[in-house]
């Protein structure tokens, strides 16, 4: 019967094969778990609610991948996305509260809905040139990187505002544009013990990495979370136990504010979540879907629309379990490299984030620095796609460029996606080579123009 759902023979696979490719993503990718509870709960949510929602959100959504498009493809909430969430829903001085956020994400889920119906995304995978796609990956790679530096402290930033700043700040609630010269980035220090462990886990998790140890990202996750217990970073509170399911008092399952979100203005909602979401999400799956050599040269592939409707579905359903977007993980790229080629290694990693639910406590205790080092090294993995862009070509290497430097020194994946749609439109136009551009690049330029001058703050 498996056979026959999955059509494992067609695809030169067995059950064991899948499984075995199931569990690979599973630990490449659990660190979600931990980490996710850890970025959102700067909105005020309850760390324990996230958790809840990760894993059933994951898990459910990864599953309904396996059996829906029968993609070898895992789904949980998007790093980069879930840090955007908790930027402008950060509990104080955030642009909305985090009910408001979630609406915000169950709203831009519908228009993903209606997006991939209309195969306007489908449209989107075929438009964007190669050099891009591969810059996305890069770029979203080096975003991640950023955010495990921030996480342990690694990287600090320092500031000597002068009088007229401190003047403006005062005006402004604390808020002030700071000049070039009043701030800078740094290192940290070593006697930071969070810093340190940090370093110490990165350490153990590049060479489990180098050593092609199965798992690798997880097992340094628990071994630099041990090593923290004596430093004191990792804190282990009383009547603390190993197994038990979270507590469901405080769920944030169905606290979503749609109507809040519609109250700030749909423009808004809009373009704060979907415009960036749009972006992020397309580039997950593609860069995902290419890296796994489910996509031909052209940008085609026979089971990328229904992947694009779970996971466009995965948006909503994530905001009504109470978490950030929920996408596709480059980590499935780890499962495909097992011999995962079907639906099966989905369901069988959909199934280990269900019953991930039973270690909630543990969730509880590992310290940032800890997650830090699988971020990194996650980011690494994605940024090696830089080497197959054509830097040769200006038209093709430059916008490239921006698309991936952009992201993270702007602390945005979209602005960097819109940096290279606009540079690419423009090169290939003033260089004569118009025609090559698709038409779907140039409604994107007029989009990207229309939001960064009528909408930008």
């Amino acid at each position: 019967m498996l056979d026959r759902f999955f059509k494992l023979t067609d695809n030169k696979t067995n059950v064991r094969t899948e499984v075995i490719a199931g569990v690979t993503t599973f630990m490449t990718m659990a660190y979600i778990l931990f980490l996710n509870p850890n970025i959102l709960s700067v909105t005020g949510m309850d760390k324990n609610a996230v958790f809840f929602a990760t894993a059933v959100g994951a898990g459910i959504v990864t599953i309904a991948m396996g059996l829906i498009a029968n993609f070898p493809m895992a789904l949980a909430p998007g790093m980069g996305l879930n840090a955007l969430f908790a930027t402008v829903a950060v509990a104080g001085v955030g642009m909305m509260s985090w009910q408001v956020g979630l609406g915000a994400v169950f709203i831009s889920g519908i228009i993903f809905i209606i997006l991939t119906v209309t195969r306007v995304r489908q449209i989107l995978v075929v438009a964007v040139p190669t050099s891009m796609k591969l810059a996305i990956t890069v770029g979203i790679g080096l975003f991640i990187t950023i955010i495990g530096l921030k996480l342990s402290e690694v990287m600090t930033v320092s500031t000597a505002a002068i009088q007229p700043t401190m003047d403006a700040m005062g005006k402004n609630g604390g808020h002030a544009l700071l000049k070039f010269f009043e701030w800078n980035v740094g290192i940290g220090s070593f006697k930071n013990p969070s810093m340190l462990l940090c370093i110490i886990g990165l350490t153990i998790t590049a060479i489990l990495m180098a050593r092609k140890i199965k798992g690798a990202l997880l097992i340094g996750i628990v071994v630099t979370t041990l090593i923290g217990i004596p430093m004191g970073v990792t804190v282990i509170p009383a009547n603390f136990t190993f197994f038990a399911l979270p507590d469901f008092h405080n769920l944030a399952v169905g606290a979503l504010d749609i109507k809040g979100a519609f109250s700030m203005g749909i423009w808004t909602v809009v373009f704060t979540f979907t415009f960036v979401e749009l972006f992020d999400t397309f580039g997950t799956l593609v860069g995902t879907a290419n890296k796994a050599g489910l996509i031909d040269k052209d940008g085609n592939s026979p089971k990328i629309g229904k992947a694009m409707l779970v996971d466009a579905i995965g948006v909503s359903f994530g905001a009504l379990m109470g978490t950030s977007t929920i996408t596709t993980y480059v980590e499935s790229a780890a499962g495909i490299g097992e011999g995962g080629r079907t639906g099966l290694t989905a369901i069988t990693t959909g199934l280990l984030f269900l019953l991930a639910l039973l270690i909630a406590p543990l969730a509880q205790l590992i310290p940032d620095a800890a997650t830090a080092p699988a971020l990194i090294i996650v980011g690494v993995l994605m940024a090696s796609s830089i080497v197959d862009i054509d830097f040769k070509d200006f038209t093709e290497g430059f916008p490239a460029f921006m698309t991936f430097a952009l992201m993270p020194f702007t602390y945005s994946i979209a602005n960097g996606i819109a940096g290279g749609i606009v540079f690419y439109t423009i090169l290939k136009v003033v260089t004569g080579q118009g025609k090559k551009v698709h038409w779907m690049m140039y409604l994107l330029f007029a989009l990207v123009v229309a939001r960064y001058i009528f909408l930008s703050e």
